[in-house]
């Protein structure tokens, strides 16, 4: 029987970077859910790998055919983005696991849909000044730099991930990333003993 491992943590923890290498891993057997955004392509990102990038219309077809699981809605300082994972037949819980980034909102919906004991949790924790470094440099190489946008994410980070919502989600089990290999050995065998 398999599940839904969700990655979740405050921006520029390195969920992107941990994801990527737990994919790598053989010795898990993870499968990917591309999700949906309706935000603009960054630089180096590529259609179906990171995302599927839609727009607003192609959003409400989707949730006008009942396809949406989960759904985020920041409004930003370009305007209205939404993440969202969509039920288009690429999840088979009879078949894998599968690896999402998701925040505790999408967790919890992911539950919601799946079911609790189908959703294991992994929360990627760093410090917010090293955090905040990461997210300026990552920041400075995109062609348009979106600073604002950037602090926006930033701020809404205390808010989202919050002590209050950390203990409505159940207190997941959290992986402190300042060491990126250690951080990996632990999530893995968090994967495998759950």
């Amino acid at each position: 029987m398999g599940r839904i491992i969700c990655l979740m943590g405050k921006s520029s923890t390195g969920k992107d970077t941990i994801y990527k290498r737990l994919l790598q891993r053989e010795d898990l057997h993870l499968h990917t859910v591309v999700p949906y955004t309706t935000r603009p392509i960054r630089q180096g990102e590529q259609e179906g790998v990171e995302y599927h990038f839609t727009d607003e219309k192609g959003f409400l077809t989707l949730q006008a055919q009942g396809k949406i699981i989960e759904m985020r809605a920041y409004e930003t300082c370009q305007g209205l983005w939404r993440y969202f994972t969509v039920d288009d037949g690429g999840i088979d819980l009879q078949e894998a696991d599968y690896l999402i980034i998701g925040t505790l909102e999408a967790y919890r919906m992911f539950r919601e849909y799946f079911g609790a004991e189908k959703v294991l949790p992994v929360l990627v924790e760093l410090d917010d000044g090293v955090r905040l470094q990461r997210a300026l440099n990552r920041e400075r190489k995109q062609q348009k730099p979106r600073y604002d946008e950037m602090c926006r994410r930033f701020l809404a980070d205390s808010a989202d991930f919050s002590e209050e919502k950390l203990l409505e989600a159940g207190n997941p089990r959290s992986f402190y990333n300042d060491d990126l290999e250690r951080c990996l050995e632990e999530i893995a065998a968090y994967i495998k003993n759950s």
